[in-house]
């Protein structure tokens, strides 16, 4: 039988892309947190499994969520810290995750898995990646400087009583721009609950201590305080544990002088986890499985713990982990310290809102 030109046409055109999707490449698109994976694993992924990773970052979860909420984000895999990702799952935002996909997920931390599951039920959508504590760092000497050798370096008295940060605002100081975290932390410094969910606590001494503070803070930013706490630029950041340990790196190896410690203050911390999800309209579910299951890998685990400083959920990666690191009890917290750390819960759509609108008050003056 003889093929019109239209009929040719329409097979040449058809073979062309089943050619096409044949070869075409294969991707995954990740959405993390700025400065928090090892150098060479994305390289060392892509060379074993041939998956391009297509890798944006970001530095707020208020940032991940509002892309999250709006749909098609247009990512694989995002990394939303638990309380978080627990209303994101609520919301329907991810997907369940096809565990029999995850060859690695035996290596998890059991009891790690637990504390999690009142977030996300059964473990269902989420992987733990990071964990850490939200607490102070400081340059050594610049405190010394401005507030004698008894400083209140082991208390949350440190960036909470005003006349000290009054004095610390000299040398710059830094706070997360994070609102839950830092409301929880003023929450339980003034003796309230850290997962309060009556508005009156958001609106009454802990938003009245903060709104006091915001003079003496130099900015509110959730990355910029590594660099500048390594150079000297500030010599006080309420931040996140993992990074205050990059600066403390990062001052080192410039051999500056500038020496930091990281404190756990001795009232008590937030403890929280950083997840991996696939949402719900993810366009590469098969490679971003692949992609979680490496990150799970006990070598791999232990190399980005080693470049980023921050615990995992893999006891087998412990053995490849520098010892200076997994010996530092501000990163692995010894029982005693862990026994005063609390967790975050999901708030009420009504308490979120009066966070951020406070937030928005204490930051601008207004």
């Amino acid at each position: 039988m003889k093929l019109s030109p239209r009929a040719l046409t329409a097979i040449t055109v058809a073979g062309l892309l089943a050619s096409a999707n044949v070869f075409a490449e294969k991707v995954v698109n990740v959405y993390n947190w700025s400065d928090y994976i090892g150098d060479g694993v994305i390289e060392k992924f892509e060379k074993e499994t041939g998956i391009k990773v297509t890798y944006d970052v970001f530095d707020s979860n208020e940032v991940l969520e509002g892309k999250l909420l709006a749909g098609r984000s247009g990512y694989d895999v995002v990394v939303p810290t638990i309380d978080f990702m627990s209303r994101q799952i609520q919301a329907g935002i991810f997907m369940p995750l096809d565990k029999a996909k995850l060859d690695n997920y035996s290596e998890l931390d059991t009891d790690f898995l637990a504390t999690l599951a009142p977030l996300d039920p059964g473990n269902n959508h989420g992987i733990p990646y990071m964990w850490g504590t939200t607490g102070i760092g400081f340059n050594v000497k610049k405190v010394a400087e401005v507030l004698g050798e008894d400083a209140p370096t082991d208390s949350w008295d440190l960036v909470f009583k005003k006349e000290n940060l009054e004095k610390l605002k000299s040398c710059g100081v830094s706070f997360l721009d994070a609102p839950t975290e830092i409301y929880a932390a003023a929450l339980h410094y003034v003796g309230k609950s850290p997962n309060s969910t009556n508005a009156k606590d958001y609106q009454g001494e802990a938003k009245a201590l903060l709104k006091e503070l915001a003079p003496s803070i130099t900015y509110f930013h959730s990355s910029k305080y590594i660099d500048d706490l390594a150079g000297g630029e500030i010599c006080v950041a309420v931040g996140w544990s993992g990074d205050i340990a990059q600066a403390m790196a990062d001052a080192e190896e410039a051999k500056n002088g500038v020496e930091i410690k990281y404190i756990i203050p001795k009232e008590g911390a937030l403890l929280w986890s950083d997840m991996l999800g696939i949402p719900k309209d993810a366009a590469n579910v098969e490679e971003a499985l692949a992609f979680i299951n490496f990150l799970m890998r006990p070598d791999i685990a232990a190399a980005n713990t080693n470049e980023i400083w921050y615990p995992n959920p893999i006891p087998a990666s412990l053995e490849n982990i520098e010892q200076e690191i997994k010996s530092d009890e501000s990163i692995y917290p010894p029982a005693d310290v862990k026994a005063k750390l609390y967790t975050a819960t999901v708030k009420p759509p009504k308490i979120d809102r009066v966070i951020n609108r406070a937030w928005t008050e204490i930051k601008t003056g207004q």
